[in-house]
């Protein structure tokens, strides 16, 4: 069984009589990536400023390896590694240097550890350099590094790929994937790039004008409970006539020879089965992939409001 590393419960906030953050209540487990999900507004970050105590919970209370937020702050933020937003570095200072200031603030940060954390994300190779020399993956691999000296159990990262090149924006995918799997820690990412967090995540949470819409595995929300099938046929017009006495409800859109149908997998076979007996000859079915942006935009529409699936 999965060990818990953090719950939300019922989490709320209240700014001058608004609700900004409406009841959000999540797990997230020892190992696993988890995605926060959201557009701009929605209210990421302020989420992410109450977990880590730079703003007062309204309602409800977060739990991190079992101590609150709340009643014992201290005790539960020893456990957390936390990057809000970017990096704060003294860019006039070495890469090391800048991990040694901060390691003086820790309990316990040896030598040692400090190599093995700079070994992690990297930097073996440039830490001696001056920060300013850094490019802007690097800086953010130095927040990272910064963020591990102390063997947190969970790692919160605001946006961590803002403003990286195609390049930055993997390394820093593949370091967060590492560090949950090695070290088993329990990462939250919060972003609005959905192609990364896709690639990045094992579950995803959607949070929209502060309401959690949906928590999912990464896989299953993207296909969702149907998925677009791809038939090419040799004529198109007798689909719509077969669909009808199969299923009238069944989705389908037609673009000469080929047609996309909306299936759950058990449907597939019946299908083929309709088509073939009416005598369309079928070249070839392909499932079609949806991505984490064609989920997404399903579930949000573009005035802000929640759209269930």
């Amino acid at each position: 069984m999965m060990k818990t590393v953090v719950q939300l419960q019922n989490v709320s906030k209240v700014i001058k009589g608004k609700t900004i953050i409406d009841n959000l209540s999540f797990d997230v487990y020892e190992g696993e990536v988890f995605g926060f999900l959201g557009p701009n507004g929605a209210g990421k970050t302020t989420t992410i400023r109450m977990m880590v105590g730079l703003m007062n919970i309204s309602k409800g209370d977060v739990l991190i390896s079992g101590k609150s937020i709340k009643k014992n702050f201290e005790g539960a933020i020893k456990d957390v590694g936390a990057i809000v937003e970017n990096p704060e570095l003294y860019k006039f200072m070495s890469g090391y240097q800048n991990l040694k200031h901060f390691a003086r603030m820790q309990k316990g940060v040896t030598e040692e550890r400090m190599k093995e954390v700079i070994e992690l994300v990297g930097l073996t190779g440039r830490i001696n350099d001056k920060v300013k020399t850094y490019s802007l993956g690097m800086r953010q691999r130095l927040g990272l590094a910064q963020c591990l000296l102390h063997k947190p159990k969970l790692l919160i990262l605001d946006e961590p790929t803002n403003g990286l090149d195609p390049a930055g924006i993997r390394e820093i995918r593949a370091y967060i994937r590492k560090l949950a799997q090695e070290e088993g820690m329990a990462v939250i990412v919060s972003s609005h790039l959905l192609s990364e967090m896709e690639m990045m995540c094992d579950r995803i949470g959607i949070i929209q004008s502060g309401k959690l819409v949906d928590v999912q595995q990464v896989r299953d929300f993207v296909e969702g409970s149907e998925q677009i099938y791809h038939f090419e046929v040799n004529e198109a017009g007798k689909i719509r006539p077969v669909l009808n006495v199969l299923d009238p409800g069944i989705k389908f859109e037609t673009k000469g020879s080929e047609i996309q149908i909306a299936l759950t997998k058990e449907q597939v076979p019946n299908v083929i089965r309709a088509l073939v007996e009416a005598d369309v000859e079928i070249y070839s079915v392909m499932p079609v992939s949806k991505t984490l942006e064609d989920r997404f935009l399903e579930m949000t529409n573009e005035k802000g409001e929640i759209v269930h699936a």
